[in-house]
């Protein structure tokens, strides 16, 4: 999820693309880089770490140009270097290119270029764009660009420019988001509205498999199949620079529940195919060990470790072995029964969760093999791991994880259906779960457009001290998140329960109006489940019910949540949607920002 910006027009370009670097800085922070087009020839500065470290190489830098393209980078395929930086050029300097998302079929790319002479300087994906540019250039750059993207495969955003034709900017987007700001005698591309606000109110959106030729008197778009102009429809910004950041929300937590279908994507993507076929190349090394391994550790902390919890239950029912998940900063102080027959999965977004490194020391010490779960690219875990499976969600900004979850669900799912396949285990539904794991995208997105009743549910429950979460298998650990979430940013008190251990105790605390959200999903136990709500409604709670069951009535709640029905290893990605943005629509009723809950940080990087 990296921040891509470009400009052509009158002005310096310099300090344009390095505000608009500034402002996309969320999006990516490994490295950032500019290339400047003056007197046919590109001036490329690029650093590792944060956008300031490139404000200062500039300043000793001649960047004197009017127009440029610049990147801001999250790495994906290879670590943060000054190297594997953004933008990228062929060998002779006179095309230049910018590329957010995954070019899936690099690897052979790269391989006929090398047999073509071609030398590469980067670990980059990206990279084999700039090569193609300069082995099928035939005279005409759009034609070229058209070309190149149409040998690529997964999803990108690219902006080209080339000393053949100075003053122009190519853009292709497919599958990550392309902005293309308009204005006269300039115009400006960007990942976001955000790094346009200052420049422009009018854009206009490219559309998967369309392009854009950038000019200082015109922009037009065209169809990347066939080639032909397109007409756009012309749109206004009406927010300040503070909501462009955002998107247009009011808050990134907000935002980062909306990204979550295209989240989804990015963590199948290359890894699920329609079939049922599972790749996951980052576990070749120790697959000899995943094959033999005699028991599984799922080892987190908070939300991560949630997520832990809907792994065990998907790991165990599918592949029938034992599979222990505890909280990192209990795990290496009770002494755990680890061996080298074991293997340790620490999960965590940042990589840097202090007690999450401590097990997996702890497993290295002990000689057992560790896979990582993590979010960020070069992060001590990531590091210290024999394998990393990365969740591809883009940077999180909101301190209450939403994407990063989601985006851990469906790893662990991907990582059970690999671990049956190579055991030899027969999922007699595997085209199943694999359909509903690819539909979750569309899935996603139409559940996060039906918001309205979750807004009107956070009305009811804004003035209560506690609420309770209850479900049953799956649906109690998707409860225990959905607790964290309302306690973290609401500041209700909230707690989750299975739902058979309610009249051990929790039940003496529920009273007439009680916030009670109940998880029914789980077909195998839906009678139990309904005879637990029971319990509750009898004594004055107030029933909030999610279910998937699609002829549910308002009979057994008081207020009602459907979701889609679907398989359930897959269901927990849905269901707890509606949970999030419940904690986030109370949070906001009461006064809070949900970006910034007190007393709480991004990563946790002490005991």
């Amino acid at each position: 999820m990296c921040g891509i910006v470009g400009y052509t027009g009158k002005k310096q370009v310099d300090q344009i693309l390095l505000d608009g670097l500034k402002t996309l800085e969320y999006r990516g922070y490994d490295s950032a880089g500019i290339a400047v087009l003056d007197n046919n020839k590109i001036k490329i500065i690029k650093k590792e770490g944060r956008v300031d470290r490139l404000i200062e190489e500039t300043k000793i830098s001649d960047t004197t140009g009017t127009c440029g393209i610049a990147h801001t980078r999250w790495a994906t395929h290879g670590k943060p270097s000054d190297e594997n930086s953004h933008p990228h050029f062929n060998h002779s300097k006179n095309f230049a290119v910018i590329h957010n998302g995954i070019i899936e079929n690099y690897q052979s790319i790269k391989a006929s270029l090398i047999d073509d002479g071609y030398i590469f300087s980067s670990e980059t994906d990206s990279e084999v764009v700039a090569h193609l540019l300069e082995r099928d250039f035939d005279g005409d750059l759009f034609n070229t660009v058209r070309n190149v993207a149409m040998q690529l495969e997964g999803a990108y955003a690219i902006a080209v420019v080339s000393t053949h034709e100075p003053d122009k900017i190519i853009a292709v987007r497919q599958e990550t988001p392309m902005i293309i700001g308009v204005s006269q005698g300039e115009n400006i591309l960007a990942s976001d509205l955000s790094a346009i606000v200052n420049h422009t109110n009018t854009f206009y959106r490219l559309d998967n498999g369309e392009m854009a030729v950038l000019t200082p008197s015109d922009t037009t778009a065209y169809n990347l199949d066939t080639g032909k102009r397109i007409v756009k429809e012309m749109l206004t910004i009406d927010w300040d620079i503070s909501q462009a950041k955002r998107g247009g929300y009011d808050h990134f937590m907000r935002k980062e529940i909306a990204e979550q279908h295209e989240v989804i994507e990015n963590a199948l993507r290359g890894r699920l195919f329609d079939d049922g076929q599972v790749r996951l190349t980052e576990l070749e090394n120790i697959k000899d060990k995943l094959i033999n391994a005699r028991r599984i550790h799922l080892i987190a902390c908070g939300t991560s470790y949630h997520a832990g919890l809907v792994g065990k239950y998907i790991i165990e029912d599918l592949l029938r072995i034992s599979v222990e998940t505890d909280v990192a900063s209990e795990y290496r102080y009770r002494n755990p029964i680890l061996t080298e027959e074991d293997v340790l999965v620490v999960i965590s977004q940042s990589g840097e969760t202090a007690d999450t490194l401590a097990a997996l020391r702890l497993a290295k010490e002990r000689n057992a093999p560790v896979i990582g779960i993590v979010n960020s690219v070069n992060s001590s875990i990531a590091v210290e791991c024999d394998s990393v499976i990365y969740l591809n969600a883009g940077p999180e900004i909101g301190v209450a994880s939403t994407k990063a979850y989601i985006s851990q669900l469906l790893v662990l799912n991907i990582l059970a259906l690999y671990l049956a396949s190579i055991r030899d285990v027969k999922v007699e539904d595997i085209t199943e779960i694999a359909k509903d794991l690819l539909s979750l995208n569309s899935l996603a997105k139409k559940l996060l457009s039906e918001d309205v009743v979750i807004k009107e549910i956070a009305e009811h429950i804004k003035d209560h001290n506690s609420c309770f979460f209850i479900g049953r298998l799956i649906d109690s650990a998707v409860a225990l998140e959905g607790a964290l979430k309302l306690k973290e940013i609401s500041y209700i008190h909230a707690e989750a329960k299975e739902a058979g251990e309610l009249k051990h105790g929790t039940l003496a605390l529920v009273e007439k109006g009680t916030p009670i959200v109940s998880l029914m999903t789980e077909v195998s136990v839906s009678d139990k489940m309904y005879s637990n709500i029971m319990e509750v409604k009898a004594r004055g709670g107030h029933i909030i019910l999610l279910t998937n069951d699609q002829e549910a009535t308002s009979e057994l709640a008081d207020d009602l949540i459907v979701i889609p029905k679907i398989h359930r290893y897959v269901t927990p990605v849905l269901s707890v949607i509606p949970l999030q943005l419940l904690s986030y629509y109370t949070a906001i009723i009461r006064g809070n920002d949900p970006d910034k809950p007190r007393n709480l940080a991004k990563s946790v990087t002490v005991e």
